[in-house]
């Protein structure tokens, strides 16, 4: 039986797909931002840190990364009111997003942080930097660098990822391609849609990311 496509009944809902976009954009910016700080703290802590603080992030990193992200999204959602803790749908998602990334950033950022040569470590001691003064200013930066393209890469899983906070009805872009299926019956015709806005925005952080690493890494500019 052939299948005739039909795009025009989706005309309509073009809000709603702007909305999903919109959102979808607005998850990956604040979880993102915050997901990777959380990376740089745990990543610091793990490399650098206390001896005691190093188990606790060690036994996060493990649970996060060894646990499916729905299961963490559900949790967060479901199980936290249940101890007095409620979260709407958008800051259940965007917390969920924050805690998912920051495992994976610690992992990516303390491989960069270890690859850094021990002279750097000297050279902010032999400046009388504390160890803080010279994380931040002699070893993060050059750590970044080296890791940039694969922290890039697991933004952009994680925006991926974001489609399951449509399980919680945060009406994200899979949540808005869910809808108009549901009310056109035009499935293929939806997600296709959806497929698409996904690969541009996909392509758009990756070239936002590529900018911004310029810009924080101008010496790698020069090089290229």
């Amino acid at each position: 039986m052939a299948y005739s496509f039909d795009f025009s009944s989706l005309a309509d809902y073009g809000p709603v797909l702007a909305k999903g976009v919109a959102i979808t954009v607005e998850l990956i910016v604040v979880g993102g931002a915050l997901g990777v700080g959380l990376g740089i703290a745990c990543a610091w802590a793990k490399a650098l840190g206390p001896r005691w603080l190093r188990p606790i992030v060690s036994a996060y990193v493990e649970l996060i990364r060894n646990t499916p992200f729905l299961i963490q999204l559900f949790f967060i959602f479901f199980g936290l009111p249940a101890i007095g803790v409620g979260l709407t749908e958008m800051q259940a998602a965007i917390l969920a997003m924050v805690i998912n990334l920051g495992a994976y950033a610690c992992e990516i950022i303390r491989a960069g942080i270890e690859a850094t040569p021990r002279g750097q470590f000297e050279a902010g001691a032999s400046l009388a930097m504390s160890p803080i003064q010279t994380f931040r200013h002699v070893v993060l930066v050059p750590a970044l660098q080296k890791i940039w393209p694969a922290l890039t890469s697991q933004i952009v899983i994680v925006m991926f990822g974001s489609a399951v906070c449509s399980q919680i009805s945060v009406e994200e872009l899979t949540f808005a391609a869910n809808f108009i299926q549901s009310r056109t019956f035009r499935a293929f015709e939806s997600y296709i849609v959806a497929t698409v806005l996904y690969l541009l925005l996909a392509v758009l952080l990756r070239q936002v990311m590529r900018a911004l690493g310029l810009f924080l890494f101008p010496r790698r500019r020069k090089t290229t």
